[in-house]
């Protein structure tokens, strides 16, 4: 059985392994390494960070990042979901992204946002089943590794917060 849990300072050795996973993969994100705890927990939103764990294990994580310091963005967060290559396609992301949405709108954030990288086709489809729709592609939007990428661009509003 697989629980979700609020993703604390201990939980980040075995979280950052996982994301450490997806950077390896180069269809996950433009960071080339993970940060250590200070730094990431500075970066995200305190109570909208959760980790899926069995068995004492930990499976995968999900977080949100405010996109802007803006106050009419209050309301608007970006996703992170990261599952550990073992865990993969065993409902670890669906699971943490039901919660992850559930914490969000908890929060007031009426609009979750994901940038995903096309090649990553098993993110755009988890997104999608969570209710994400496709904004669009941001053509060239950086480049990794001397190499321009493109980004899909994804939100889901909520039906409850904002209306």
């Amino acid at each position: 059985m697989i629980s979700i849990v609020p993703l604390t300072a201990e939980h980040w050795d075995a979280a950052r392994a996982i994301y450490l996973e997806g950077i390896a993969t180069g269809n996950a994100t433009f960071q080339q390494s993970a940060p250590e705890w200070p730094e990431w927990h500075k970066g995200h939103l305190p109570n909208c960070r959760l980790v899926a764990v069995h068995g004492g294990a930990v499976l995968g994580w999900a977080a949100l990042t405010s996109v802007s310091s803006r106050c009419v963005y209050a309301g608007v967060a970006e996703v992170s979901v990261y599952v550990a290559r073992s865990a993969q396609k065993q409902g670890v992301g669906t699971a943490l992204l039901a919660a992850l949405i559930a914490e969000s709108e908890a929060a007031n954030i009426w609009t979750l946002q994901a940038g995903i990288f096309p090649e990553n086709t098993a993110s755009l489809a988890l997104h999608a089943k969570a209710g994400f729709r496709t904004v669009g592609t941001r053509k060239r939007l950086g480049q990794m590794n001397g190499q321009w990428r493109d980004v899909v661009l994804l939100e889901r509003r909520s039906s409850v917060v904002g209306i």
